[in-house]
């Protein structure tokens, strides 16, 4: 490996690098509070609302801030599960009361903040150092006057994570580049493949993939248009990108090839960390969840190839809230926390994709490998997904209600043997209660 290839390292492998200054530093404290707040002496406490693995705590990346601004303490709480996280907060935000000073957004429910809660958030337009970012990730936390209602953390380009051992066992080829031409450019292919794993694998306990989920958002997310059209209208039972994903979907939801594991769900991880499936569809920041869970016992055994379609699925945001007493000084923070050097920083430590072009064209970020993913080169891989992410992407005020629901209505069809016609319905059902 040349000298200016990083290598990215896994969350438990983290744990231990930022233990270190965990232990030198006070702050970045669990806080079950509000807003923070500025002392009599002028310091200044900066409250974070954060949820899954956005990379801050896990770096020591905020231990870093405090020591480079004496006088600022932040206090960061972390839900492990964004929808939770997400229906908290909109109980805080219609109680005006609870907020933290920064809350973290995810791309499912940037539309929905940015037509209902615009005025609840501080605008980045003016803010200077802030024009590093792809143009379409600023543009799904814009309004129709041009504020600017959160920085952008990652992006989610997609690839698939592959058991080379499953996979050898079967007989499949193992090399990144041989597995990505089984399935290029379509993604019935992959299913195809696993119609294939399951004929040959030598272990009838072993499922090809972890949920049809997964494979139906990776589909879905490859187009400009999803659950809703341009002008706001709903058009996901129209709308052939869900159509087809539904039927691929629930084709391998029939055929057996699915372990029925709802990703980010309890029971996906003792999945990982028993090896009961060898394939799953990753964006970028589903790497560090994945070397977690499954452990270091299973290092080198998974792989990451090219997905069929280029796609983006998920990533962030961080928003200030406008009433915050530290408003300024959080704002300062999310440029700081979003720019190019920390972007590049977080990938590297965790994998979370940059949104920013500058951090995803710097040489930190195209020669990172991951050395518990069979030293794949992620930077690559990922860099070259996000080159095939279509520029327009147009979200709905309910994308991640709507997600969630054909989530729920595949799991019918694994878990509880339904039908794809009647899972179809309940989704429907299930969307029409949500939305209203």
């Amino acid at each position: 490996m040349g000298s200016n290839r990083k290598r990215f390292r896994s969350r438990w492998g983290v744990a231990v690098a930022a233990a270190l200054p965990l232990a030198l530093v006070a702050g970045c404290s669990t806080s079950s509070g509000g807003g923070g707040g500025r002392s009599d002496d002028g310091d200044v406490t900066i409250t974070m609302g954060l949820f899954g693995v956005m990379g801050f705590e896990e770096t020591g990346i905020l231990d870093r801030y405090e020591e480079e601004n004496p006088g600022v303490t932040i206090e960061a709480e972390v839900a492990g599960d964004e929808q939770t996280y997400y229906t908290a907060l909109q109980t805080h935000l219609a109680a005006d009361s609870g907020l933290k000073d920064i809350q973290g957004i995810e791309i499912g429910r940037a539309k929905e903040i940015v037509d209902t809660r615009a005025d609840s958030f501080a605008d980045f337009s003016e803010t200077a150092g802030t024009d590093h970012f792809l143009p379409w990730k600023l543009n799904q936390m814009t309004t129709p006057d041009g504020r600017v209602l959160g920085l952008g953390t990652d992006i989610g380009p997609m690839a698939v994570c592959y058991r080379k051992d499953m996979f050898e066992a079967a007989g499949l080829p193992t090399d990144r580049e041989e597995v990505a031409a089984l399935w290029e450019g379509d993604w019935a292919r992959y299913v195809e493949v696993g119609e294939e794993f399951m004929a040959n694998t030598p272990d009838p306990d072993l499922s090809y993939m972890d949920s049809s989920s997964g494979l139906f958002n990776a589909m879905v997310y490859g187009s400009p248009e999803q659950f809703y059209d341009a002008e706001g209208e709903l058009i996901y039972d129209e709308n052939p990108a869900v159509l087809d994903a539904w039927d691929l979907a629930t084709e391998a939801a029939t055929s057996g090839m699915t372990a029925a594991l709802r990703q980010y769900q309890p029971e996906w991880d003792p999945g990982l960390a028993n090896s009961t499936f060898a394939t799953a569809v990753c964006p970028a920041w589903m790497l560090a969840h994945i070397s977690e869970k499954a452990g270091p016992d299973n290092a080198g055994n998974w792989d990451i190839a090219r997905a069929p379609v280029g796609a983006n699925w998920g990533g962030s945001f961080l928003s200030v809230v406008e009433d915050s007493p530290v408003r300024d000084e959080a704002m300062e923070l999310v440029a700081w926390l979003t720019a190019p050097e920390q972007q590049e920083y977080i990938f590297q430590e965790l994998g979370n994709f940059p949104s920013s072009d500058a951090a995803i064209e710097s040489d930190g970020v195209t020669g990172t490998t991951s050395e518990y993913f069979n030293d794949a080169p992620i930077g690559q891989i990922f860099g070259a997904a996000a080159q095939e992410i279509p520029d327009e992407q147009v979200l709905g005020r309910k994308d991640g209600t709507i997600k969630d629901a054909f989530t729920q209505g595949l799991q019918l069809i694994e878990s509880q043997g339904r039908s794809p016609d009647d899972a179809w319905s309940a989704t429907e059902d299930n969307i029409a209660r949500a939305i209203g």
